[in-house]
């Protein structure tokens, strides 16, 4: 399986500004290839900026600018061979049950145990993803940064990340471990950043997508955490910036269908 992916960021920044990027995909021990490219320039100028890894394999860069600036990134990689699993910790099993900001899953117990029962393991991940898939509309544009998975549950309407909050919410409710994933997925349309949620199931962790818009077997991951505060393209700690232009892409040399909803999938 070979992916070729890129990633083409603009912003324009007041001063003072400094700007996290999830963009690069997770390195895993079991790709046969991994060749990427990232470049960043600052007023049309190249820049250095700084890599720091975030858990389970997320690499965020890092830049400051002290005054007014425009800011472009271009990313890309070409990937072959598929992930290999990794390790799973306890804290992760304690950290992914509990709420988070965008994840209420407090809030939504009552309607995960009315609309789940006992369902337990591999048939709950099927139950509640047909479940979101047909309580929801996907409505580009329709949600704003502030929804967590209450609100779009009353709006019946979101995108992808909220999908995914819904999904993990109702798991967490029922103390299944779940979490947010950022990936590319190629076929994906329109194409974007996309987000799904993982759950630990059997022993492992396996892709839930209520969206349907790509095949599980092609997505490839960029960055994992509690919900999107973890898992953002691009978020700023001090100052603050305008988006003025995103372009994603993402293929795959030999497409493989997701014929069967209900089958556990890994993260590739």
């Amino acid at each position: 399986m070979r992916r070729a992916v890129s990633a083409r960021i603009s912003a324009k920044t007041s001063a003072n500004t400094s700007m996290v990027f999830a963009v690069a995909t997770a390195r895993n021990p079991g790709f046969d290839s991994f060749d990427e490219q990232l470049t960043v320039l600052v007023d049309s100028e190249p820049v250095d900026v700084r890599e720091v890894e975030d858990v389970h394999g997320s690499r965020l860069h890092l830049l400051t600018v002290a005054e007014p600036a425009m800011v472009e990134l271009e990313y890309s990689a070409t990937v072959t061979g598929k992930a290999v699993p990794g390790d799973v910790s306890e804290v992760d099993l304690v950290r992914y049950v509990r709420p988070s900001r965008y994840c209420e899953s407090d809030r939504l117990l009552p309607t995960s145990y009315a609309e789940f029962g006992s369902l337990q393991g591999a048939e709950l991940l099927t139950a509640v993803r047909a479940w979101v898939a047909g309580e929801l509309s996907y409505v580009g544009g329709s949600s704003r940064p502030t929804d967590g998975a209450v609100h779009t549950l009353l709006a019946r309407r979101g995108v992808c990340r909220d999908y995914a909050h819904l999904v993990v919410s109702l798991l967490r409710a029922k103390d299944v471990p779940a979490r947010v994933a950022a990936v590319y997925a190629p076929e994906l349309a329109p194409m974007d950043f996309h987000a799904v949620a993982e759950a630990y199931v059997d022993g492992a962790w396996h892709v839930v997508d209520a969206t349907g818009l790509a095949s599980r077997h092609s997505l490839l991951r960029i960055a994992t955490g509690r919900d999107a505060s973890d898992t953002a393209f691009l978020s700023t700690v001090g100052g603050g910036l305008t988006l003025t232009g995103l372009k994603v892409t993402a293929e795959i040399d030999e497409p493989v269908p997701d014929t069967d909803p209900a089958a556990l999938v890994q993260l590739g």
